[in-house]
């Protein structure tokens, strides 16, 4: 099948680490511009700015997340039909993502721009940062029809085999991430509103990119007939994909509501915890990598009943997220005032990053885990068990952050993370083991997905 990988035959860990390698420098790159924009922000605009831009991270995840969560969810469908060799039901879910996608993208951004400043207030932003986050949203959520193209384009080109697209995507994108930050900032002197405006773009032009490779893809081209989508396929992608964009969002809530106390210390705290965010989306990126890694390969496996393979790639998948582990996490333990030091410029600020680096270091094992075992049972096409566990990440994250921090302060918020990665971890961990050993025993799948029978 031409531009397309099948996962579902070869050498296991070779194929994983083909897929592997190229979507982990996908998403290093996605977070160094994550990571430029921060230091651009904070040495070229302050530690105010950069809280302003931090203050927005939760509530960016929280609507950001939904849509990626959705894109996830439709594409274990299409991996599925595609490691069954369904091209039909395969050319049909394609058709139903696509329209699902617009329409959500229709109504993210409605609903984001119309309510982002009463959540401002409801979050505790201080006077001195509110406008300009306001201003870096705006910006952010006016844009995320081009977000939620790339998301959707890349995981359905992942759902595939195709992790060099997205990769090249990215390369592309950042540059000109980058480039566009410092003409903002440095030479027109636009504030965050430049940084948000140089992201957005960004994002269109790794959108483009993805777009322009599923058009080359034979088994995504589509007819009269493929656009006829019964409404048994907009009920199983939803039914994957709700589940998913429900769990980031509860995820998120926890976010915010954790970000809702730090603004509550003040803005020099609200400025450590964006530096410590940006640090744990990077040094997790491994773990993230793998996760998305085995979710491809669990879903072609999966839809041709290769549960042997499964558990084959789960065992690659582990080695690399420890492995990243004891590298990222000793960083984080025995360097945190060297990490601090690159985004922040205050000697107060610096010494709260440093409270909190060491412990989420010591914990980063939980979290890289976590998302190797939650997105091998999705690509299985269980995404309620992913989403509870989503419940209990928010349940342990708001209860820890309200016993502690008035206890221990800042600190409270590197527990709070710590306990919600443990027991989403151990939850979906138990989800595993339980169903790999149901189907191997079957030696026989229920594949949840539609055949071409279903589309007659």
């Amino acid at each position: 099948m031409k531009n397309t990988k099948d996962m579902t035959q070869g050498n296991t860990a070779k194929i994983i680490f083909s897929f592997f390698l190229p979507m982990l420098m996908t998403n290093l790159l996605q977070q160094v511009y994550n990571f430029a924009d921060t230091a651009i922000v904070g040495k070229g605009l302050g530690d105010n700015a950069l809280a302003a831009v931090g203050n927005m991270s939760s509530l960016t995840f929280l609507i950001i997340g939904f849509s990626m969560g959705m894109a996830n969810g439709f594409s274990v469908i299409i991996s599925q039909n595609y490691g069954a060799k369904d091209i039909k039901a395969l050319k049909k879910a394609f058709a139903a993502s696509i329209k699902l996608a617009v329409l959500i993208s229709a109504f993210l951004t409605a609903v984001s721009l119309l309510f982002l400043r009463k959540i401002m207030i409801l979050m505790q932003t201080s006077d001195i940062i509110i406008e300009d986050s306001l201003s870096y949203g705006y910006i952010i959520f006016g844009g995320l029809t081009a977000t939620i193209a790339y998301n959707m384009s890349a995981c359905i080109l992942r759902a595939l085999g195709d992790s060099k697209t997205p990769f090249r995507a990215i390369i592309v994108s950042s540059v000109v991430n980058i480039i566009l930050d410092c003409v903002c900032i440095f030479g027109l002197h636009t504030g965050v509103e430049g940084a948000a405006a140089a992201t957005i773009a960004a994002t269109f032009f790794s959108a483009g990119i993805c777009f322009e490779k599923i058009r080359k893809i034979d088994e995504l081209r589509l007819s009269r007939d493929d656009l006829r989508t019964p409404p048994a396929m907009y009920a199983l992608l939803l039914k994957n994909g709700l589940p998913m964009a429900l769990m980031n969002s509860i995820t998120a809530v926890g976010c915010i509501v954790v970000q809702y106390f730090v603004n509550g210390l003040g803005v020099a705290y609200t400025s450590a915890y964006s530096a410590c965010s940006r640090y744990l989306n990077m040094f997790m990126l491994p773990g993230v990598t793998a996760g998305y890694t085995i979710s491809a390969f669990t879903g072609q496996n999966f839809g041709a009943g290769r549960f042997d393979r499964i558990k084959e790639g789960m065992s690659v998948c582990i080695k690399i997220a420890l492995t990243a582990y004891i590298l990222l996490g000793s960083v984080m333990i025995f360097f945190p005032r060297a990490l601090a030091s690159v985004m922040l410029n205050g000697n107060e600020t610096i010494s709260l990053a440093e409270k909190f680096l060491p412990i989420c270091g010591i914990m980063l094992f939980a979290v890289d885990l976590l998302f190797v075992f939650r997105n091998c049972v999705q690509g299985m096409g269980f995404p309620m068990i992913p989403m509870i566990s989503g419940i209990l990440e928010m349940a342990l994250r708001i209860s820890v952050i309200v016993f502690l921090i008035g206890g221990i302060g800042f600190k409270a918020t590197a527990f709070a993370e710590s306990s919600a990665w443990t027991g989403a971890l151990i939850m979906n961990m138990s989800a595993y083991f339980f169903l790999i050993r149901k189907y191997t025993k079957k030696n026989a799948g229920f594949r949840q997905t539609m055949t071409a029978d279903n589309f007659s």
